[in-house]
């Protein structure tokens, strides 16, 4: 009997529609597709092969003609101590004490859909069906083998990534590498304990690599030996971190590694990230210089290392050598995604969905690369800073948003923060383009708020709550308003193989190394060097780095797991409340208080783990759940 293939109608169709298969169509309606039709002729087969990419990131349940990774108009950072999620902020149960197998909340919908068990198995399934089928697919010519066997490392390539992501977020699974079939037995599967999830990973990731082109050999956005590389890297060194190394439940094999060391996989990550490092799997490179920058900088040399770390997140034709991995947004092909319209301000008829948090805006150092300390002009009051004019004339850092690291400015949109032209509605009440993110008191003390806040008159709803907005991945150029983005979400940077080395030579000992590799990341940045230190110091300041490094792309979810600091790092959020007066006085106040929360947070240990579904569990019974639910 034919075996009906799913998920793949819409990429069939829309591939062949542009190529030269007109006996496919001539011989098969669109609406009987089967195993002997996709693997019957090489081309079906590389429309297959496309859905499994479209899908790769657990669209294959909601949406498999729009694509994205892990960009959802809901970061994954607003699951960490980053970002609060404006508009539906108790969907991240880890964060509010409340996940459990039947309240996933944004784990279980479509909101991380990247990271839900059902979808990425779906697509796990797809690409089981056609690694299962490959090599009977007919290659009369020479290039047709070739492409063949490219194809087949391609979908080993996919089937890791899935089974990453997975695995750093559920442990051990259940390790499936042929199709499942009707009448096959589900109720015999059971999950593998992290030993031999991670060595069936690294088999798959080998495979890929063994058949897979450099970069320049292939159309841009499919897999590379360079992202599988990278994809290795990344594996390799969340399986190095506390939280799989004894950190929790020791000695449950489905959260914690029963054989080797810890310093074995630290060695192992060095290893593969050094490789890249030297160029292996091809040339790639962080955008910009890595040189020291120069002293007292300027101005103009803050605003040009700012305006090179958010082109990186800009990009829209071809991607430059800090990219590993990603995909491209096209508005002409109908892949896009509305970033300006659900992250920008509401001030130009934005959602402002995903608003970064005080906690995340201090830890941004001043462009000489000291740290910002908030009190130094009034020490002990770390809640308070009100200056008059002149004042903030005789010391312009007085305003916390002034003289700040180059990576703040590409990054956080902030009160006086320079944007967009105002829409023609809104223009005449801000002819600066200016944030507004504050309140101003006029001479008679009337109090007017700002055209970004959520007490203006325009569409307050979508006003912040933090007093923050995200100005990283939303494009300066675009009107979220009428036009959705295209420009690239990276998932695999070459700064991350970067702090990936780092992170292992410090944790190895090897702390000049690691120090040395971490400045690569600050040079870039704008910042001066770190000098050696010891271990403890420079892990500080590589988890620091790390954090203002990734803001915003999901990074510090895994972060704060793998190194089991969630603890420390999720507390209840405020707001930062700032009022400009008629006379030039400006008064910043971080309202920490019982009655003005505006987003009560609470850390449970389970949550180190996410819980399977209660709906999978009940589909097979045998297989176990995660710890402490």
């Amino acid at each position: 009997m034919k075996k009906t293939i799913c998920y793949i109608v819409t990429a069939v169709v829309g591939i062949i529609a542009f190529s030269s298969c007109k006996k496919v169509l001539d011989q098969k309606a669109v609406d009987s597709f089967n195993e002997e039709t996709v693997f019957q002729d090489i081309n079906v087969t590389k429309a297959y092969l496309g859905n499994c990419y479209a899908n790769m990131d657990g669209s294959v349940l909601i949406s498999p003609t729009n694509p994205a990774l892990s960009l959802n108009k809901d970061l994954l950072s607003t699951a960490t101590d980053e970002m609060l999620n404006m508009q539906r902020p108790n969907i991240v149960g880890n964060i509010k004490g409340t996940l459990s197998p039947d309240n996933l909340g944004a784990f279980g919908q479509n909101w991380f859909q990247f990271i839900r068990w059902d979808s990425l198995y779906g697509n796990i399934q797809n690409v089981n069906t056609l690694l299962a089928n490959i090599d009977k697919v007919p290659a009369p010519l020479p290039e047709d083998i070739v492409l063949r066997d490219r194809m087949k490392a391609e979908a080993y390539f996919i089937r890791a990534y899935d089974y990453t992501y997975l695995m750093r977020v559920y442990g051990g699974l259940i390790l499936i590498d042929k199709p499942f079939n009707l009448g096959d037995d589900f109720l015999s599967v059971k999950r593998s304990g992290v030993d031999e999830t991670l060595a069936f990973i690294l088999k798959d990731i080998d495979s890929a690599m063994a058949g897979l082109p450099m970069k320049q050999d292939i159309e841009q956005g499919r897999a590379t030996l360079g992202a599988a590389a990278a994809l290795k890297s990344k594996l390799l060194s969340f399986c190095a971190g506390k939280l799989m190394n004894g950190g929790y439940e020791p000695s449950n094999p489905l959260v914690s590694f029963q054989k080797g060391s810890r310093e074995e996989r630290l060695k192992a990550a060095k290893q593969i990230a050094k490789e890249i490092m030297e160029g292996k799997y091809g040339h790639y490179a962080l955008t910009g210089s890595t040189d020291d920058p120069p002293a007292n900088m300027t101005d103009e040399d803050v605003t040009a290392y700012a305006d090179n770390f958010y082109g990186i997140f800009m990009q829209k034709g071809a991607w430059n050598d800090e990219v590993m991995f990603g995909i491209q947004l096209k508005n002409a092909e109908g892949n896009q995604k509305d970033m300006n319209l659900s992250w920008a301000p509401n001030g130009w008829h934005n959602f402002g969905q995903n608003e970064p948090t005080e906690q995340l805006v201090r830890l941004f150092e001043m462009k000489d690369g000291t740290p910002f300390v908030w009190d130094k002009n009034n020490p002990g009051n770390d809640t308070l800073r009100d200056f008059t004019a002149a004042q903030l004339a005789a010391d312009p850092e007085r305003n916390p948003y002034v003289g700040r690291e180059p990576r703040f400015y590409a990054s956080i949109l902030y009160d006086g923060a320079k944007w967009q032209q105002r829409p023609n509605d809104l223009a005449a009440q801000d002819p600066d383009n200016a944030v507004q993110t504050g309140y101003y008191i006029d001479a008679n003390g009337k109090q007017r708020a700002g055209l970004d806040t959520r007490q203006t008159a325009t569409e307050s709803w979508n006003g912040t709550k933090t007093g923050y907005y995200v100005k990283k991945y939303v494009d300066k150029d675009l009107d979220g308003q009428y036009y959705k983005n295209d420009n690239a979400w990276i998932e695999f940077r070459y700064a991350e193989v970067v702090m990936d080395y780092a992170e292992a030579c410090i944790e190895l000992g090897e702390v000049s190394e690691g120090v040395k590799a971490l400045n690569m990341i600050r040079n870039r940045a704008g910042l001066p060097d770190r000098v050696t230190a010891d271990q403890a110091q420079a892990r500080e300041w590589y988890r620091k780095e790390r954090q203002l490094e990734f803001f915003g792309e999901g990074d510090r979810f895994y972060m704060m797991r793998k190194w089991m600091i969630a603890p420390d790092a999720i507390s209840n959020l405020y707001p930062m409340l700032i009022y400009h007066y008629a006379d030039g006085r400006t008064k910043w106040q971080y309202s920490v208080s019982s009655t003005s929360i505006v987003d009560k947070r609470e850390w449970k240990d389970n949550a180190y783990w996410l819980p399977i579904a209660r709906d999978e569990i009940n589909k097979a019974p045998q297989i176990d759940q995660n710890p402490n639910y």
